[in-house]
């Protein structure tokens, strides 16, 4: 029997070595490749040593119950050595790092099935701490179970408190709800603890490409490492598939699967059941295979989601305020256009063109044959045609692209110059302009921006701005000036790859939108503004800076704009739907940016915290779906498409009713007529 055992203990030494080596292998890959190409390459030094350490070891206990502080401290003996380690092509840490996880991960099912076994006191003075920031790795090894029957018990009385807001009608069904609930939250704790457990190979795959992944980030968030891996195989089949749910999805900053956009006209948006950043729970299909997404594979939920051998699934999915609800529903064929630009005619007062742009797509994207900025020209063509007096281009929520269309785009409403100047990690610089003479419009523009406005939307909203040829609404963008491209580590085994931030990009002024962002010429009040993650969230965000640069250009007249910002700032100061959003924004910050009081571990308290926000997210849904005073329509072009086309016409429904509930178009409108009446 020891004989045995030790043949197992060298197989797996042996095995963990030859991972080890494939780490340092393709670590060595990585940091050659940033050293060479990245646009602010950093040395490979403690400050790395520390980043990459403190951000693994969030990643492997972000709750602060698996590991133990001697177990802590007993790994803290490579924090400051990770540096060294990587330069002396040493990696055998990472068997340190797997062991103790491993070890941790058995312990906490060996807890976990031993207090499952036992009847819960609900009555006792035990309580829960909240934090926004990570506790210290403090646990003794004495307190793990006291930990997790404390973790486990809320989250019964959480998952009980979510069935229904009738405090009264879960209280006299208590009993039974409890069995069910600690069944459920024991499966699902169980479960995943099992499926890592269970494939050694995955795990220790997962931990290097997290590793390796904290390694790139260190250099700049946008600078990723992946591999042609279960998560790659699980969102290509967003373009792959013929039959759709109409979602796009996505992974949140705790690696859950959520909805980042509902495709209008598709079957989600038909249920008005779905929003974005929902959290998907659970997926199910009539075959009776039903997969928890905390502990099911990647692979095995992005079949049952994508593929189309499954018409028919369930999402169990969990909203913004907490709550839990399953929506059924049918895949259909799905056209490649609908997350393209769009446009409508809006009225109030003055009539004008409404342009929508989801992103800076290219024609490499498959949304269209030529790309963003074409799809953009023919959308003015239609709505010249029916005499708009301004346009209205809206960003909001538009994460960025292709480059190449962002510049198309801003020459489309300048003429022959300067756009942006791109500078290398050579201190190159190279002025983008625009070749064209004469412009597509010449008349009024109004752009709409949020803190989701990104990248590709800043680049065009920054020349548009500094041109002074747009008046910019909303509120600050993301903060992104930088541009990336993917870099196989070997060019004859691309088997892994690197997103590099290569470039930054500034105004033609010579300032720089990095951090600062686009701040507009008129504030208005967004929900959520000031919880958005932007780039000045993230600790190894590139710096702002300012630069001197030989670009030349020549503004348009700015006599009127002093004059409409004063206009705008009255109405919005003045504006009912605008005043609700204030209000509405200050309890959200109140309720995300406060200590959150400990609570107690009683049914009555933990219905209370859950459904605190009850009120708040009735007054947001409320706000959100007021519909504005313009009147939105057609082209006239569109109109007469639409007449022989039963799918388009349900998108059209579903969008037009979204243009309506955009409490900015309104405002953006009123803009407009100011300039108009200006210029008389």
């Amino acid at each position: 029997m020891k004989k045995l055992s030790l043949v197992l203990l060298l197989t797996t030494f042996s095995l963990l070595g030859q991972n080890d080596a494939k780490t340092c292998e393709t670590l060595s890959k990585i940091n050659a490749l940033i050293q060479r190409e990245h646009y602010q390459p950093k040395p490979v030094d403690d400050s790395l040593s520390v980043f990459v350490f403190d951000s693994f070891l969030d990643v492997l206990d972000s709750n602060r119950n698996l590991f133990t502080k001697i177990e802590y401290q007993k790994l803290c003996e490579h924090r400051l050595q990770l540096d060294n380690y990587i330069l002396q092509n040493n990696c055998s840490f990472m068997s340190d790092f797997v062991a103790v996880y491993k070890l941790a991960l058995v312990r906490k099912k060996k807890i976990l099935e031993k207090i499952q076994q036992e009847t819960f006191d609900y009555n006792t003075n035990d309580s829960v701490k909240f934090s926004k920031k990570n506790f210290p790795f403090d646990l003794v090894l004495t307190d793990i179970e006291r930990v997790w029957r404390k973790r486990i018990k809320y989250d019964i009385l959480e998952d009980i408190s979510k069935l229904s807001s009738n405090l009264d009608s879960l209280t006299q069904n208590f009993s039974k709800l409890e069995k069910t609930s600690k069944a459920k939250i024991f499966d699902t704790n169980l479960c995943k603890v099992n499926s890592i457990l269970g494939d050694t190979n995955r795990l220790e795959n997962d931990l290097q490409n997290n590793f390796l992944n904290i390694f790139c980030t260190y250099f700049d968030p946008h600078s990723n490492y992946f591999s042609m891996d279960a998560k790659s195989s699980f969102m290509s089949g967003l373009s792959t598939s013929n039959l759709s749910l109409g979602l796009n999805i996505g992974f949140n900053e705790k690696e859950e699967i959520i909805i980042e956009e509902i495709v209008p006209g598709g079957p989600a948006a038909k249920t008005d059941k779905f929003e974005k950043d929902d959290v998907i729970l659970k997926v199910s299909n009539t075959k009776g295979d039903a997969y928890s997404v905390s502990c099911s594979s990647i692979e095995k939920i992005g079949e049952l989601i994508f593929s189309d051998s499954n018409i028919e699934i369930e999402l169990t999915i969990q909203k913004k305020n907490g709550t839990v609800q399953s929506v059924r529903l049918r895949k259909q064929v799905m056209k490649a256009t609908e997350n393209a630009v769009f446009s409508y005619i809006a009225e109030a007062e003055t009539k004008i063109g409404y342009i929508n742009i989801p992103s800076f797509y290219s024609n490499f994207d498959g949304y269209s044959i030529q790309g963003c900025a074409d799809d953009v020209a023919k959308e003015i063509v239609k709505l010249q045609k029916d005499n708009v007096e301004g346009l209205v281009i809206d960003l909001q929520d538009n994460g960025g692209g292709s480059m190449e269309e962002a510049i198309k785009l801003a020459g489309m409403f300048l003429d022959i110059g300067p756009v942006s100047v791109l500078v290398n990690n050579k201190n190159k610089q190279t002025i983008l302009k625009d070749g064209n003479r004469g412009s597509a419009y010449n008349g009024p523009i109004v752009l709409l921006i949020n803190g989701n406005s990104a990248s590709a939307s800043e680049f065009f909203a920054a020349s548009m701005q500094d041109y002074n040829r747009a008046i910019i609404i909303g509120s600050t963008s993301l903060g992104k000036a930088s541009m990336q491209t993917i870099l196989p580590l070997d060019e004859n085994n691309q088997q892994g790859f690197v997103k590099l931030t290569i470039e930054k990009f500034y105004r033609i002024t010579g300032d720089s939108h990095q951090i600062k962002g686009i701040v507009p010429d008129i504030a208005v009040p967004v929900l959520f503004d000031s919880i958005i993650q932007r780039e000045i969230s993230f600790k190894t965000a590139l710096k702002y800076d300012m630069i001197t640069t030989k670009a030349r250009f020549n503004p348009f007249s700015k006599t009127y704009f002093p004059k409409i910002v004063e206009l705008s700032n009255s109405r919005v100061k003045n504006a009912s739907r605008f005043n609700e959003i204030s209000l509405a924004n200050k309890q959200i910050n109140a309720l995300y940016n406060n200590p959150k009081k400990p609570t107690r571990l009683v049914f009555k308290d933990v219905f209370n915290d859950i459904h605190e926000i009850d009120s708040l997210w009735k007054k947001v849904k409320k706000i959100v779906e007021s519909e504005s005073n313009s009147t939105i329509s057609n082209n006239s072009f569109d109109l007469e498409q639409l007449k022989f086309d039963v799918f388009q016409q349900d998108i059209n429904r579903y969008k037009i009713k979204e243009v309506k509930n955009n409490p900015y178009l309104e405002e953006a409108i009123a803009i407009i007529n100011d300039y108009k009446n200006l210029n008389k």
